[in-house]
């Protein structure tokens, strides 16, 4: 088998992260995240591609490059959680298993971010558990690729 294409996709305002409302999102920037998470790919013998947009447009065609090149992927999809039905169509169409990840729990913020057109789609989610989600969907998805390869 060929070494496992992993996306990590990053919605709107994560570019932010380390200086963004620490108290939720935490101090370590987008950068450090995908820093570890490349060290973990290159350990795991995995190529990790790292994408990140504010633009729903951006994250869409991202998607959509990724038809047949990409084997899994990892989404923190961030406001658009609770607003896009076309993202979620975009991970629909490419039929690309994806895990949803959130570094707040999404559930003790306020109402409005309880809800994700994501997760009933997604091969799980985790939310709350900070920039370790990241790694925790890592190893899943190693593990899912290796069990539907």
């Amino acid at each position: 088998m060929s070494s496992p294409r992993i996306l990590l996709l990053n919605g709107p305002n994560l570019n932010m992260l380390g200086s963004r409302e620490p108290k939720h999102y935490g101090s370590l920037s987008l950068v450090a995240i995908e820093t570890n998470l490349r060290a973990l790919a290159e350990k795991c013998g995995a190529n990790l591609e790292c994408f990140q947009a504010n633009s729903e447009e951006k994250l869409i065609n991202k998607i959509h490059e990724s038809f047949q090149q990409i084997d899994f992927i990892i989404i923190n999809p961030a406001a658009y959680t609770h607003t896009s039905v076309a993202l979620r169509d975009a991970l629909l169409a490419v039929a690309i298993p994806f895990v949803e990840v959130h570094l707040s729990n999404i559930h003790k913020r306020e109402p409005f971010r309880h809800h994700s057109y994501f997760t009933d789609v997604a091969e799980g989610m985790i939310c709350g558990l900070g920039a370790k989600g990241y790694e925790y969907a890592f190893q899943f998805a190693m593990e899912y690729l290796a069990k539907h390869a």
